[in-house]
Parts: structure tokens; C-alpha cells; sequence
């Protein structure tokens, strides 16, 4: 019975997200919806600021290595198996994160200025 109530819930949210999605009236926007507010006036530069695709791969790369830092560290009370095998896992993962950004960091997405 669970689980056919987790597939009903994960079919039907969305399927009644997209259906509330299209029946919002769309918006049209035009030159003062796209506009920056400048207090009335005219902007003197460009108010559109230049994104850094350095700086969005390496805050990508903390919060992968820091999600799987968070799930590594429950690993002892989860499985409670003997300390050796506990041990070993967390040395393969710990092996495995290094070889992941050894691996990022020859490929040089890790260079703050190219």
C-alpha cells in the first residue's frame, strides 16, 4: 500500500504542477519589465553584470564534495558493521573524492584565472 501511494504522490504533484503551469496566463514582458530600477534614473553603465563561470564551477565543486563529505560521515551508526569493513569503505570513498578532484584540478576547472 505504501508503495503504491509514493508512485500515486510522484506522479501526481507533478503532473498537477504542470498542469497549473499552463493554465497561469502568460506574462509578456517588454522594455520596462526587463529594465533595471534605477530610482527614475537612466543607468550611466551597463547594469547587467558579467557572470564568472570560474567561480560557479568552483562553488558547483564545494557542494558536491561537501554533500558527499555529509553522506560519508553517518557511514559507522548506518551500517554498524565491524570496524575493518566501516573502515575500508571509508577509505574506497575518500580515495575516490581525491581521484575525483585530482582529476578536476588537471583538467584545470579548478584555475581561478586562465
Amino acid at each position: 500500500m505504501s508503495l503504491i501511494t509514493t508512485i500515486a504522490t510522484a506522479t501526481l504533484i507533478p503532473t498537477a504542477m504542470i498542469v497549473i503551469a499552463h493554465l497561469l496566463p502568460q506574462t509578456n514582458p517588454n522594455l520596462e519589465k526587463l529594465s533595471p530600477y534605477e530610482c527614475g534614473f537612466n543607468p550611466t553603465q551597463s547594469t547587467r553584470l558579467p557572470f564568472s563561470l570560474q567561480f560557479f564551477l568552483v562553488a558547483v565543486f564545494f557542494l558536491l564534495f561537501d554533500l558527499e563529505i555529509a553522506l560519508l560521515l553517518p557511514i559507522p551508526w548506518a551500517l554498524n558493521t565491524d570496524p575493518t569493513t566501516t573502515m575500508a569503505l571509508t577509505a574506497t570513498m575518500i580515495t575516490l573524492l581525491a581521484i575525483g578532484l585530482a582529476h578536476e584540478w588537471t583538467q584545470g576547472a579548478l584555475e581561478w584565472s586562465k
